[in-house]
């Protein structure tokens, strides 16, 4: 094993156009880790963002990249996993991420990855998956009307399914390029946000019928505009954002408000809030190798022109999830 490794490294103001690929020590894992040898990894909105916008722990030579699936090649000695079982992980934002040809991580919080399903498919599945299980998570699971705000995205893919499996009347918005691909996922109605009248097209579908959840995955203020759709004890659930103010005046229509964190897990969650989260990842992932979750649609990238990648999905030029390769019998070298 090398002593060092190439990475992407993050300086303070300098956005994405300031990433660096560099070389960076190689550390070995401590009690309660473990190293990872990356084979693949993904491209997540939160990525840019936080390259953009920065984080208060980030220092300059941080690694971005919270999404990765690789080979364990050394574990800490209290550690149960060993060498060479391949994983996916959501690394923490504090911590370098998986922008590199290797990452330290917490071994509580990877995924065993089945034998048979491929780590490009596989490293799609941790930040949305498990982002739309949480989402699920916050509301109770009864038969009524629910809605997917931006269900073309990644995450809102993985919600729609989940809620269908659920038994959910799921209702959706979307661009039209999405409508029929989500039409055969179960969903029974999907409208264009980008009609001025959508809600009333939705209201009209569901006749008499009121929401009970709204899954809004744009903005917590996009979301505040959805709450009058809501009926009596519905809920609203921020995937993006959070309510800082109550969307509706008081004693009303008694909505729920809900936040989704994911990142908040590494540093709040007991260690059974993990291993429920780590059982419910590794569900996904079965599922995904079985079929009963669809693969989205995989944009390729050069590891070695991952800012062009990240500036690509910032502008959203493309749909599908952004995905590099790494190949440990083609190790990247430095211009």
């Amino acid at each position: 094993m090398n002593a060092d490794f190439a990475a992407w490294t993050w300086s303070a103001g300098k956005g994405i156009e300031g990433l660096q690929l560099t070389r960076k020590p190689l550390v070995q894992p401590g009690p309660s880790e473990v190293l990872v040898a990356n084979r693949a990894i993904a491209l997540n909105p939160v990525d840019w963002k936080m390259v953009d916008w920065g984080h208060p722990s980030w220092k300059d030579g941080h690694v971005p990249g919270v999404d990765g699936v690789g080979v364990v090649v050394a574990a800490g000695p209290d550690v149960s996993i060993k060498p060479g079982t391949r994983v996916a992980y959501h690394q923490s934002l504090t911590r370098d991420g998986s922008f590199a040809e290797f990452c330290l991580l917490e071994a509580s919080i990877v995924l065993i990855v089945p034998s048979a399903l491929d780590d490009g498919i596989a490293v799609t599945l941790p930040c949305p998956g498990l982002t739309a299980w949480q989402a699920l998570e916050k509301i109770p699971q009864v038969s009524e009307d629910v809605l997917v705000v931006g269900a073309g995205g990644a995450v809102g893919l993985v919600l729609v399914q989940l809620a269908v499996q659920r038994g959910y009347r799921v209702w959706a918005t979307a661009a039209q390029k999405h409508h029929a691909r989500l039409k055969s996922l179960g969903v029974v109605g999907v409208v264009d946000y980008r009609e001025d009248n959508w809600q009333q097209i939705l209201q009209a579908g569901m006749g008499n019928r009121r929401l009970h959840v709204v899954f809004d995955t744009v903005s917590g203020t996009h979301a505040a505009g959805l709450a009058p759709l809501l009926g009596y004890n519905g809920h609203l659930v921020c995937v993006q954002d959070r309510q800082e103010v109550a969307p509706l005046p008081p004693f009303g229509t008694a909505i729920s408000l809900h936040e989704v964190a994911l990142n908040s897990f590494h540093t709040h969650a007991s260690s059974s809030d993990k291993q429920r989260l780590r059982h419910a990842g590794e569900r996904l992932l079965e599922s995904l190798l079985e079929g009963r979750l669809a693969k989205p649609e995989l944009q390729i990238f050069d590891f070695r022109k991952l800012p062009d990648a990240l500036l690509a999905l910032k502008q959203g030029g493309k749909g599908g999830k952004w995905i590099a390769r790494l190949n440990e019998s083609d190790p990247v070298t430095l211009d």
